[in-house]
């Protein structure tokens, strides 16, 4: 089933998704009453009737009708994941269905094969569900864009409020994932597309070691920064999916290591121990709402019951961090999407980052309709290799060398900590997003390619907040666990989708 949704025929409707079951446990080693092929339907029949229909979620821009079949297979050849299924991003290549980044441009990219790290999945017994919807090109065409929303998929919704952002810009994989329309997702990371979704929609998410994941056949932005990452509803889930995902690619030079380091992610979860532990404390990323300090301080109490000794640690990024990091972006940008494009095996695609500024400019009416493309427009005049390679040098420096290296070893810490992002705003496709300033530290991982898992930490009016656990590169396993352990120390209750416009609860 394809579906092809342009936001100028959207409506919200008002109606309640009452009576919709919810779907039987599919956590790492749980026992269900369905097999992994009734699974793979009852997902199927989910998504056509939450997300096609009742309240649109859009989250969701295609899926494969031989999923039932192949998770059948899969759970009869005793695979490690035994069926289960995962959404993909659609900047991801996948061998049964076009990869579009969300652009009618790329709306007839059948490539016809699999990404590696698709490879790897289905090598692992996992199952690819459907495509899932993205911030168009990831969300780097303009500076004045709406997460979650692509030509092809429309806008994605928070099934926590319907009216509110699911983030970009793995918005899909994360609105899915906390509507519970498959086991698990993959979104892609660059700078917090994979945190900030999953925080908002209350799921748990890694944005791994840059490095651990091929990048190979995913549509790209940065080679500096770029990773893919999982996406569940458990930290256990989180981390058999990137044991599944996770390896070498003779084709990707960045995972020269990852075969070194990778290791069986979901063992020892179960009994991970935060007793005496060092955490820093990023109290200067904490930000200024009193609603997310609330519950940021109750996780640190859950911390500090669970054994944990949290340090309190203030950084104030220097502003060079970002000027350089943008320019990275935009340069490698150009010369990597100018490749990707090139290397596509199908006829009349775009070849060039400049043939998609040609081809939004024919279809303004509904490629621009929201929003421009002055990202694309800049990127074509960062064309100076040594000022690149100046601000490369200095991003990384900034924050690993001296940010996150520097703070884990001066303090004596093993993870630093700080509340992921504020809760979701109102989508406003006019007026484009609205973010919270001054809350979390997603790009000091991003830039240095550190793992930075989001877990949720609890909710404010019903809308969910997640905690970020960063630490050293190629560290993700500890990352992991720290977060478990925290998972099961967690007192705060977690938000619950509605699948209707956000209202203001009738008690606090």
């Amino acid at each position: 089933m394809r579906k092809h949704l342009l936001a100028i025929a959207f409506a919200v409707p008002l109606a309640a998704c009452a009576g919709v079951p919810a779907p039987a446990s599919t956590e790492s080693g749980a026992q269900t009453e369905r097999s992994a092929a009734q699974q793979a339907e009852f997902y199927l029949e989910r998504i056509a009737s939450l997300d096609d229909a009742g309240p649109q979620l859009n989250s969701v821009i295609a899926t494969n009708p031989d999923a039932p079949a192949q998770a059948a297979a899969a759970e009869r050849a005793g695979l490690p994941l035994a069926g289960r299924t995962v959404l993909v991003k659609d900047n991801i290549e996948t061998s049964e269905l076009p990869t579009t980044a969300g652009s009618l441009a790329l709306e007839a990219n059948m490539t016809r094969r699999d990404a590696p790290l698709i490879a790897r999945l289905r090598t692992a017994g996992g199952v690819v569900l459907g495509k899932a919807n993205l911030s168009e090109w990831a969300n780097i065409r303009s500076r004045n864009s709406t997460s979650g929303w692509s030509a092809i998929g429309g806008l994605v919704r928070n099934p926590h409020a319907i009216d509110r952002n699911a983030c970009g810009s793995s918005s899909g994989s994360a609105a899915a994932v906390a509507a519970r329309f498959a086991w698990a997702a993959i979104g892609t990371e660059t700078d917090g597309s994979i945190t900030c979704p999953a925080s908002v929609n209350g799921v748990v998410a890694l944005k791994p070691t840059v490095g651990l994941v091929s990048r190979t056949h995913v549509v790209p932005i940065s080679h500096a920064q770029d990773t893919a990452g999982p996406m569940a509803r458990s930290v256990a889930d989180v981390a058999l999916l990137l044991g599944a995902i996770a390896g070498s690619d003779p084709a990707d030079a960045v995972t020269a290591e990852a075969d070194r380091h990778r290791t069986e992610y979901h063992s020892g979860l179960a009994d991970a121990s935060l007793e005496g532990v060092r955490i820093g404390v990023m109290r200067n990323q904490v930000g200024e709402r009193a609603d997310v300090t609330r519950l940021f301080e109750q996780a640190l109490a859950d911390l500090r019951r669970a054994g944990a000794v949290p340090v309190e640690i203030a950084l104030d990024p220097q502003s060079e961090m970002y000027r350089d990091e943008f320019e990275v972006l935009l340069y490698e940008l150009r010369t990597g999407m100018d490749a990707y494009l090139s290397s596509l095996p199908g006829t009349g695609l775009p070849g060039s980052l400049a043939d998609l500024v040609a081809f939004n400019e024919a279809q303004a009416a509904v490629e621009m309709r929201w929003f421009g493309q002055d990202l694309f427009e800049l990127a074509l005049t960062k064309t100076d290799e040594a000022a690149y390679r100046a601000a490369l040098e200095n991003s990384r420096r900034l924050a690993g060398e001296e940010g996150i290296d520097r703070l884990l070893r001066e303090h004596d810490v093993a993870f630093l900590i700080a509340p992921t992002t504020g809760p979701a705003w109102a989508s406003d496709l006019v007026n484009g997003d609205n973010f919270s300033g001054g809350i979390g530290m997603g790009s000091l991982a991003a830039i240095g390619g550190h793992p930075h898992l989001t877990v949720p930490m609890g909710q404010m009016e019903g809308l969910p907040v997640g905690v970020s656990v960063i630490g050293p590169r190629w560290a993700d396993h500890a990352v992991l666990k720290a977060g478990a352990a925290y998972e099961r120390a967690r007192t705060a209750p977690l938000a619950v989708p509605t699948f209707e416009r956000w209202l203001p609860p009738t008690t606090p």
